[in-house]
């Protein structure tokens, strides 16, 4: 595995990424890492232009410079000589947001390209089928570098899939991080917050279920889930999802406020700001990467979270409890115990303020700008190589 520090802005030498990707307007959590990721190196002083995976094309958006495929599914000449004209190509990689199955045509895309190609893993499942196993190492095989963003993913793909594992980097998720963090008044109404895209999955109806065992805590809890349905789920059953929370909420006469608001990156720190606790009660046990958690953790929010694998991995210092999945009674306990236990939010909220510096966007940026120098240091001269 390849280890990386922080690239002095002395001695950073600009570079041009092309990085294919989804990107906002887009409303998912790709496009948003993506933006982010393309800022942070843009504050380094690099040129970066986004091969964009579907979405309506935005001319008001200068940073997209190419769509991926045309209308016969083929990536088209743009993009292909963006892609060959970068020094490094940085490519997303999602089984859903490519197309063929399990997101297959990536792969060719990825054979296509001259320049050195970083990969970055966002889902390493524990369970794939045998064609999403095959996807992904022939992912892995085509590119020169592999970012996952947690030691369990590195493990995960090195133990179960048939890789290089010399490929294989960890560079954790990004954030934007405050140094004003905001201080939650004791004696305030405790404000839980869930937010992100919503659809099965999610488990929020089990955090709704705990929150009906908490009813004789003063003042009364409010439980803020933000986020609209996601676009995938709504297109093939609407909104049956969030309709079932609203009416569970009613039925348990608990506190729930639904926010469907996507909000800009602002909008959204100052909600996370006003939450006494962040709340993530995932189902699944695949999760190797949550930009919902990393985002708590550099807010300085004390978290609750279910036993997903990047949830082990950066609560195991104190800035969160880790409880079972699908367990109600289990939330209801780490809430009470983080809200009545003297101290023990503010000893979360410093751990994970702690934590937070090695999450800023432009640490991220610059460890991927440090491995986008060691693929070109591998090649011959970019001059030479055009």
């Amino acid at each position: 595995m390849a280890m990386f520090e922080e690239m002095p802005m002395s001695e950073h030498r600009t570079r041009d990424y092309a990085m294919i990707s989804t990107f906002p307007p887009t409303q998912c959590g790709i496009a948003t890492f993506a933006a982010a990721l393309a800022g942070g190196l843009y504050e380094l002083g690099d040129d970066v232009g986004i091969v964009r995976v579907g979405g309506e094309h935005d001319p008001a958006r200068e940073i997209v410079v190419a769509e991926l495929t045309g209308q016969r599914g083929e990536m088209t000449l743009a993009a292909r000589n963006e892609l060959n004209h970068a020094d490094v190509v940085i490519v997303q990689h999602e089984y859903g947001i490519y197309d063929g199955p399990d997101g297959e045509d990536i792969v060719g895309v990825l054979e296509e390209i001259d320049r050195p190609t970083i990969v970055v893993a966002h889902t390493v499942l524990e369970n794939p089928t045998q064609h999403q196993r095959r996807v992904l190492e022939a992912v892995v095989r085509a590119a020169d570098a592999v970012v996952v963003m947690t030691e369990a993913g590195r493990q995960r793909l090195c133990n179960s899939f048939d890789v290089d594992k010399r490929k294989i980097s960890v560079i954790p998720h990004g954030a934007a991080v405050s140094d004003a963090v905001r201080l939650v008044e004791s004696n305030a109404q405790p404000r839980l917050l869930t937010w992100g895209l919503l659809g099965p999955g999610k488990g929020i109806e089990w955090a709704i279920d705990a929150l009906a065992q908490l009813r004789d805590l003063k003042p009364r809890l409010k439980y803020i889930v933000a986020g609209n349905t996601h676009p995938k789920v709504f297109e093939y059953e609407g909104d049956v999802y969030r309709n079932m929370l609203i009416q569970r909420a009613k039925n348990r006469k608990v506190d729930v406020e639904f926010d469907p608001e996507y909000r800009s990156l602002p909008s959204l720190a100052r909600l996370i700001s006003e939450a006494s606790i962040v709340i993530l009660p995932y189902d699944s046990p695949d999760q190797v990467t949550s930009g919902v958690l990393v985002d708590a953790i550099a807010a300085g929010r004390p978290v609750i979270a279910t036993a997903f694998p990047h949830a082990v991995e950066l609560l195991s210092t104190g800035a969160g409890i880790v409880v079972s999945r699908q367990d109600p009674t289990a939330l209801a306990d780490a809430i009470r115990k983080v809200l009545t236990t003297p101290g023990l939010a503010q000893k979360m909220a410093a751990e994970a303020r702690r934590l937070a510096p090695e999450l800023a966007w432009p640490h991220i940026a610059s460890r991927y700008a440090l491995l986008g120098e060691e693929l070109l240091d591998k090649r011959a001269p970019v001059s030479a190589a055009r």
